[in-house]
C-alpha cells in the first residue's frame, strides 16, 4: 500500500481496527474533548448520508519510532473529569500499525457510540465519581419517531446518550442500543434482529434500522489519506497543519503533546493528569486546575518568556520541566493545600493564575514541606491570605495576566527574605492605573453591601476574622436573623415604621454588615435566635461584633446597629488593607 488517499472503508472496519489496536493515537494528540451532543450529531449526519470529512493516518513501520515514542489506545468509556485519559500501550516489537493524525475526535466518538459509554455530570450535583452524580450512558436511537424540530433543530434522527433507567421508561420512545448493530453484520441477521424486537409493524423502525445497518456495515464513509513518512519531525509538522479545524486544538494541547513526546524518564501526560486529580482531592469540594495552569507555572518558573509559543517549548526547556518535575509538583500541591488551610475554595479562588506566584515562592524558597505545617508562621499565612483577597477584590489578574505574572516574578526573584513579599508585590503595581491595590472609601462601602454567600462577602469576612482556624468549616451567618426580613409582616412587627425602608433593603439585612463567620455546629445551634439572646447566652461581647459596648442588640434597633457596624467595619477593613 502506497501513501496518498486510499480506498475508503466502512465504519465497522474502522471500529474493528480500533478494537484490535491496529489504529492507535500518537502522544502528540490531545485528549478527547467532544461533548455527548457532538457525538449524537455525528451519528445523525452519518445516517443522513452527509460526508464526515477525510481522515489522516500515519503508517508506523520504523522500529525506532515504535520503541521510542508513546502511543495510546482509543478511549472506550468516557467519564467527565474522572476518566478522560487514554490508556498507553507498548509498541515495542509489535507489527506495523496506523497512528491517527487527523480524525481522533470523530473516530473516538464512533467508538464510544458503538462500543463504549459516555458519562457526564448532572446539573446541581457534586463532582463525585459515582452513578448518582455522573451516570453511565450508552448511545440509543429512537425507533418510534424522528426528533421533534420544536426542541432539536439540528438532528433528524433522535440519537441520545441515555442511562439504563431512562431507557426503562422514564424517557418515552422505542430505544435501540446503537452498538447492537455491530452484531447484525449481514442482511439476514438484520431481519432476524428486527423480528426479535417485534418492530415489523413500525414503518419508521423498518426504514431507520436498515439505514443504520448500511451506514455502519455497507457504506464506505471513512475516507482517509495515508502518510508513510517515517520522519517524526515531519509528521509533527503535518499534525500541526491538519489540526486547525473542527473543535479547535488549543495551543496548550499541542504543547502538552510536545512535552509528552520529549520527556524521557517520566510520562508527562500521566503526571499532569495525576496532578490535576490530586489537586481535586484538596478541600471539599476540591480545587480544579488544568494543563494550561501547569504549563504556565512551568514557564514562570524556568523560562524568561512565559507566553504559550512554540519557541518557549524547546527540547531543552521541556527537559528542564522534566528534571525539576518532582519539586514543581510538590510546590503546586503545597500551594493549594495552604489555600485550603486558609479557608479558600475553588469558588472563592477567583483567579487560578494568582496561585502561580505562591508556587514560585514555595519552589525557590524550598518551603513545600514546611509552609503547610499548622505551626508555620501564623502571621505570614495571614498576610498571604490578605494578599490573595486584595488581589481578587481588585481583579489584578483580569484580562491578559502574563504581564502581571512577569512583574510579580521579578519581585519574587529579587526577594531575599523567606517570607512571601506581600508589600513588595503591592508596591510593584502602585503606579499602574488599571491594576493597583488602592481602595478608596466608596469601594470599601460597596464591599460592605456584598450579599451573603457571595465571593465579596467571603473576602470581607475573611479579612475581619483572619485569626480563625480555617482548617475547620465556617458558615456565613446573619447576626440579626434573615427570617425576620424575609417576612414583611414579621419585620414590621419588630422594627419601627421609620426604619422599615432601611430594614427591607438586602444590602442592609443580607449584606456583609449583618454577617459573621460561625463554625458549622455553632451556626446550626444559633439558627434564628435573636442576636441579643444569642450573644448573652454565649458571652459574645459587643466588641467581638464590631460595635460599641453601649450599642443595643435588640431587633428594634436594627438600623442604628447596622449603621454603627458599617462605620466600624469600614475603618477596620481600611486599616487591614493599608497595613
Amino acid at each position: 500500500m502506497s501513501g496518498g488517499f486510499q480506498t475508503p472503508i466502512t465504519i465497522k472496519t474502522a471500529i474493528d481496527n480500533i478494537q484490535h489496536n491496529h489504529y492507535l493515537l500518537p502522544a502528540i494528540q490531545r485528549k478527547f474533548v467532544w461533548s455527548s451532543w457532538q457525538i449524537e450529531t455525528l451519528f445523525d449526519s452519518i445516517l443522513r448520508g452527509y460526508p464526515i470529512n477525510s481522515f489522516m493516518f500515519w503508517k508506523v513501520s520504523d522500529k525506532s519510532i515504535k520503541n521510542s515514542y508513546k502511543f495510546y489506545r482509543f478511549l472506550t468509556d468516557y467519564r467527565e473529569f474522572f476518566h478522560e485519559d487514554n490508556e498507553d500501550i507498548s509498541t515495542r516489537g509489535v507489527p506495523d500499525f496506523y497512528a491517527v493524525i487527523d480524525g481522533q475526535q470523530r473516530l473516538t466518538s464512533l467508538y464510544i457510540g458503538l462500543r463504549g459509554s459516555y458519562a457526564y455530570k448532572l446539573p446541581r450535583k457534586w463532582w463525585r465519581d459515582n452513578e448518582e452524580c455522573i451516570p453511565t450512558r450508552k448511545l440509543y436511537l429512537n425507533l418510534s419517531q424522528p426528533t421533534s424540530q420544536q426542541y432539536d433543530t439540528q438532528k433528524i434522527f433522535d440519537f441520545r446518550f441515555l442511562t439504563q433507567d431512562e431507557v426503562s421508561g422514564k424517557v418515552s420512545g422505542e430505544w435501540f442500543e446503537v452498538g447492537r448493530i455491530l452484531e447484525w453484520d449481514d442482511a439476514a441477521k438484520l431481519m432476524q434482529g428486527i423480528n426479535s424486537l417485534a418492530l415489523t409493524n413500525s414503518n419508521y423502525a423498518m426504514e431507520t434500522l436498515p439505514k443504520l445497518y448500511e451506514a455502519i456495515h455497507i457504506n464506505p464513509v471513512i475516507n482517509y489519506y495515508l502518510q508513510e513518512e517515517q520522519d517524526s519531525d515531519k509528521v509533527l509538522e503535518i499534525f500541526i497543519r491538519t489540526n486547525s479545524g473542527g473543535t479547535s486544538l488549543s495551543f496548550s494541547d499541542l504543547l502538552m503533546s510536545i512535552a509528552s513526546a520529549n520527556w524521557e524518564k517520566i510520562d508527562a501526560r500521566k503526571e499532569f493528569d495525576d496532578l490535576v486529580h490530586e489537586i481535586y482531592t484538596i478541600g471539599r469540594p476540591g480545587f480544579i486546575i488544568n494543563k494550561d495552569f501547569i504549563l504556565k507555572t512551568c514557564l514562570v518558573l524556568f523560562v524568561n518568556d512565559i507566553r504559550f509559543q512554540l519557541k518557549n517549548f524547546t527540547y531543552d526547556n521541556v527537559r528542564i520541566f522534566e528534571d525539576n518535575w518532582h519539586d514543581v509538583r510538590s510546590a503546586i500541591i503545597s500551594a493549594f493545600t495552604l489555600l485550603d488551610q486558609l479557608g479558600f475554595s475553588d469558588v472563592t479562588l477567583r483567579a487560578k493564575n494568582a496561585v502561580i506566584p505562591l508556587v514560585y515562592h514555595i519552589y525557590y524558597k524550598g518551603l513545600a514541606h514546611d509552609i503547610v505545617k499548622p505551626a508555620y508562621k501564623p502571621e505570614e499565612k495571614r498576610n498571604i491570605a490578605r494578599w490573595f483577597i486584595m488581589t481578587f477584590i481588585k481583579s489584578i489578574f483580569s484580562g491578559h495576566s502574563d504581564v502581571v505574572l512577569v512583574t510579580m516574578r521579578n519581585v519574587l526573584h529579587n526577594t531575599q527574605s523567606q517570607d512571601f513579599p506581600v508589600q513588595a508585590l503591592i508596591d510593584a503595581f502602585r503606579n499602574n492605573p488599571a491594576k493597583n491595590y488602592s481602595f478608596d472609601d466608596d469601594f470599601i462601602d460597596g464591599l460592605l453591601e456584598a450579599q451573603k454567600d457571595s465571593n465579596e462577602a467571603f473576602y470581607v469576612l475573611h479579612l475581619l476574622y483572619s485569626g480563625l482556624d480555617y482548617s475547620n468549616k465556617f458558615h456565613q451567618d446573619h447576626l440579626h436573623p434573615a427570617s425576620i426580613f424575609r417576612d414583611k409582616a414579621k419585620m414590621q412587627q419588630c422594627i419601627p415604621p421609620s426604619d422599615w425602608e432601611f430594614a427591607s433593603k438586602p444590602e442592609n439585612w443580607n449584606g456583609a454588615a449583618n454577617l459573621q463567620l460561625l463554625g458549622g455546629p455553632q451556626n446550626s445551634s444559633k439558627n434564628d435566635s435573636p442576636l441579643e439572646k444569642w450573644a448573652a447566652k454565649h458571652n459574645i461581647s459587643n466588641r467581638e461584633l464590631f460595635v460599641p459596648d453601649s450599642m443595643s442588640l435588640k431587633i428594634a434597633d436594627f438600623r442604628s446597629f447596622i449603621e454603627e457596624r458599617k462605620k466600624n467595619l469600614h475603618e477596620r477593613i481600611k486599616e487591614i488593607l493599608q497595613n
